[in-house]
């Protein structure tokens, strides 16, 4: 998951990029750097931080605590920012990005979002070769290997890691007076390019344009080298590969109001839900969305069915999402889900999720919405089950953790204790966006990995 954002040539870079990442915050909680360069000096010590944005960052000095980072520090018309939420590598400051590395006075930033499926055996070859790694994350395994191209220019040594890395890649090196920004050739995670008066932006989502004032110009395409150096952009593009474009990405990850492979994020959830009713129809007396991400999905399912949608469920939005904490997600979702009684109780509901993974959470809401009076409670996803892990920069558990590798729908309906489960199939799920199937991955629910 992660989030990423990067500035050129904006003479408040860092403030720029600390505003882009609020808007990037439900894609990594754990922990927020910013690294920034007038062009000559990166500025890179003091500038990261465990917490969230708003807890890392402070405008001055004077306003610092112990840990926090002040803005004024981070000098240049150059940024590149994260949120983190860890896939490879434990959940720990020296794994915060942006990573850095100094080789020959030359100083690299890098900020990265997916996961590389050959790691191991990169890391384990750098060593062999004498590499001393600093972290556990497979984001350094970029720098160490860009920093051991013979090639002369920043693009060509960016060339030779390509060649070597696999799996899911969305990053943006920072080089003195350059930055580069790449995305793999399936074009696993998003990545968009913006403009800010005279300054580019990059960021995870179209969702930080909006949060900084900025304009969506187009996304970085899968397989496209993008330099912006002296004012202007140049591409390049690696071989053309199949599309396999994250599907979670739509059923979760991203913000609704966010434009991701060329369709906006809240629309296609919409449809989800109407498609899941098509599929799963119940005669009840509310639809009810586990927020936030229920919510679309919810809103079509009423549509469709014309049941009238209740806020049933109350979220507690000072808790993060539970879905990316590290650990504790089944008290988390305690904290952070309230039943509103008197619109629940005596009422035959259906709760709308986006997804179910281990499904002790949901077990939590349907007994939530139970003890609350309702007389049924009909459990409605708008995603087909989850039967495999994640390899590809989601943290999903084991296969063995995941309740639909091992139970029918039937088995997990006993389980959370709901008088009826449906998950919308996935033929009718990649039917909801305008996308050729094929170009979409769907491993989590079939096992087909594109890349291994």
């Amino acid at each position: 998951m992660c989030g990423i954002f990067a500035v050129y040539n904006h003479k408040k870079a860092a403030k720029i990029t600390y505003e882009g990442l609020f808007g990037l915050q439900h894609r990594g909680q754990e922990s927020t750097g910013i690294v920034t360069s007038d062009g000559s000096k990166v500025y890179k010590d003091k500038c990261k931080g465990m917490g969230l944005v708003s807890e890392v960052y402070v405008e001055t000095n004077k306003e610092a605590k112990e840990g926090q980072v002040a803005l004024e520090d981070l000098i240049g018309s150059m940024a590149v920012g994260h949120v983190r939420y860890s896939t490879t590598g434990s959940s720990s400051e020296k794994n915060a990005q942006p990573i850095t590395i100094t080789h020959k006075n030359d100083v690299y930033a890098i900020v990265h979002n997916g996961n590389l499926t050959n790691y191991c055996k990169l890391k384990s070859k750098l060593e062999d070769q004498g590499s001393v790694l600093n972290t556990s994350s497979d984001t350094e395994i970029i720098l160490h290997l860009l920093i051991k191209s013979r090639k002369n220019s920043l693009e060509g040594k960016v060339y030779d890691v390509l060649e070597k890395i696999r799996g899911a890649y969305s990053f943006v090196l920072m080089a003195n007076d350059e930055l580069i920004a790449v995305r793999d050739p399936h074009g696993f995670r998003p990545l968009s390019l913006g403009k800010l008066d005279d300054a580019y932006v990059i960021a995870s989502e179209t969702c930080a344009f909006d949060q900084i004032g900025a304009e969506h110009i187009r996304d970085v395409m899968p397989g496209e080298v993008l330099k912006i150096s002296q004012g202007y952009e140049k591409s390049v593009f690696l071989p053309e590969r199949p599309h396999k474009f994250c599907i979670f990405e739509y059923i979760y990850l991203a913000r609704p109001n966010s434009y991701v492979f060329g369709e906006y994020v809240h629309g296609v959830r919409e449809e989800f839900g109407r498609r899941l009713f098509k599929e799963h129809p119940v005669d009840a007396d509310i639809i009810v969305p586990v927020p936030d991400s229920g919510t679309y999905a919810a809103w079509g399912y009423s549509q469709k069915s014309g049941t009238m949608l209740k806020f049933g469920l109350s979220r507690n939005h000072y808790i993060p999402r539970t879905f990316i904490q590290p650990d504790s997600r089944s008290k988390g979702v305690e904290l952070k889900l309230s039943p509103v009684k008197k619109i629940l109780r005596d009422k035959k509901v259906v709760l709308v999720d986006d997804s179910i993974v281990r499904a002790t959470t949901m077990g939590k809401i349907v007994r939530m919405v139970k003890d609350s009076g309702a007389k049924e409670v009909h459990v409605r996803i708008s995603s087909p089950p989850i039967t495999h892990p994640c390899y590809y920069g989601i943290d999903t558990p084991t296969k063995e953790e995941l309740i639909a590798s091992s139970k029918t729908v039937e088995e997990i309906k006993d389980f959370i204790k709901a008088d009826s489960l449906g998950y919308l199939s996935k033929e009718g799920m990649l039917r909801c966006t305008r996308r050729c199937k094929k170009e979409f991955c769907t491993a989590c629910f079939d096992g087909k990995y594109p890349v291994l």
